[in-house]
């Protein structure tokens, strides 16, 4: 439902492209109201993609976060960006630039709002209360219509936030990820019990490869880790993507920043076969849900990727009573580890008229694809009937 503006209320219109214009007090305060609150909005976790030059002007990520005040105090924020590609989203709009392209019409540069590189759902309109963020809907339309930009688009907000944005004009998006729930699981045994058969026996199976091949594990809170595990989890990181003859997006300062400035949402697993370091999963946590972020390995071992990037973070789910385990984005092989899919959302407006009717053409029929697609995995769900 859309929120009635306040007209009494004068709120102060400022484009901000540097968090320290705002202040890890006023921005952290804001975050804090914000019910789908999670750390990849904290001042941390953002301050430190800027100032490591991970998410920069030089790596097509330029700031430029809306924000709304209300004499001298931050009443909403909308994290915002001009983009000149689309890498590092996970909500893919490739096409859509190409169509632009082959008409003659620039697609770029683009309004994102996100957070770089992290397809996690979490609050975008940031508002102290319902007047507030009203306003800052408003204030993105105002956005728009007085900018060349070609489009806005909005990833991963809830799914209220989604509507009240189709409310005020952005077509939405549907998308799937895979997410493990904890039904309270006291060990993972129990939680094994409550699969089918063979996806139960299929799980032991690949956990003791892992153990037959002589392989340890080691749990690092960002409290305890140190400057040579952070180097290790790195070579890790950046190993994945030569595999995938990709160029990494996150530089070792930046892991260095979250490690020093948010310790306590941070859990590094690092696999060990006679004492050596072989392979590193990083985590990032808060009270109700671990996020499985990266994972690398330096050789190969049958079954090591799902025992360090799954099953490890299960185990501490349960151990400590996290209520949903984030595995990232896209990821149907999950279910077959008890995994289950979630619907989720992004926002998107189009200033060209003829192409955002186009492509709210096409998201209706891709929408109904995406329905269909979550009925069909929910009826092949990996839990006994």
């Amino acid at each position: 439902m859309s929120e009635p503006v306040n007209q009494s209320v004068n709120y102060r219109t400022r484009i901000v492209s540097s968090l320290s214009e705002i202040g890890q007090n006023a921005w952290d305060a804001l975050v804090q109201l914000q019910p789908e609150a999670n750390p990849f909005l904290s001042y941390a976790f953002l301050d430190a993609l800027h100032e490591s030059g991970s998410a920069s002007v030089k790596s097509g990520w330029q700031p430029q976060f809306l924000t709304l005040w209300h004499e001298q105090e931050l009443a909403a924020a909308l994290p915002l960006y001009a983009k000149g590609h689309s890498y590092g989203e996970y909500v893919f709009d490739w096409a859509w630039a190409d169509a632009y392209e082959r008409n003659g019409l620039q697609y770029y540069p683009k309004l994102l709002s996100a957070i770089p590189f992290t397809p996690v759902t979490g609050s975008r309109l940031l508002a102290r209360d319902g007047e507030a963020r009203a306003a800052l809907i408003a204030a993105i339309s105002n956005v728009q219509e007085n900018n060349s930009f070609s489009s806005t688009h909005i990833l991963y907000p809830p799914a209220e936030q989604a509507e009240q944005l189709h409310e005020a004009g952005f077509m939405l998006r549907s998308g799937v990820q895979f997410h493990w729930l904890n039904a309270g699981y006291r060990n993972f045994e129990e939680f094994l019990e409550t699969l089918e058969r063979k996806k139960r026996k299929n799980i032991r199976a690949e956990r003791r490869k892992v153990q037959e091949a002589g392989v340890s594990f080691r749990h690092i809170s960002g409290h305890e880790a140190s400057t040579d595990d952070w180097g290790f989890f790195k070579r890790c990181y950046d190993r994945t993507y030569a595999m995938h003859h990709s160029t990494p997006y996150l530089n070792l300062d930046f892991f260095q920043r979250i490690g020093a400035d948010m310790p306590h949402n941070i859990l590094l697993i690092v696999a060990e076969k006679d004492g050596v370091p072989i392979a590193s999963s990083l985590l990032i946590h808060d009270e109700q849900t671990v996020y499985g972020r990266y994972w690398g390995a330096l050789q190969h071992i049958d079954c090591l990727h799902f025992e360090t990037a799954y099953y490890q973070p299960l185990e501490f789910c349960i151990a400590t009573g996290k209520a949903c385990f984030e595995g990232g984005a896209q990821g149907e092989h999950k279910m077959a580890r008890g995994f289950l899919p979630q619907k989720t959302w992004s926002a998107h407006w189009l200033a060209h008229p003829v192409f955002s009717d186009a492509i709210e053409d096409f998201l209706k029929r891709e929408s109904g694809g995406i329905d269909s697609y979550i009925d069909e995995l929910n009826e092949r769900n990996p839990f006994k009937r």
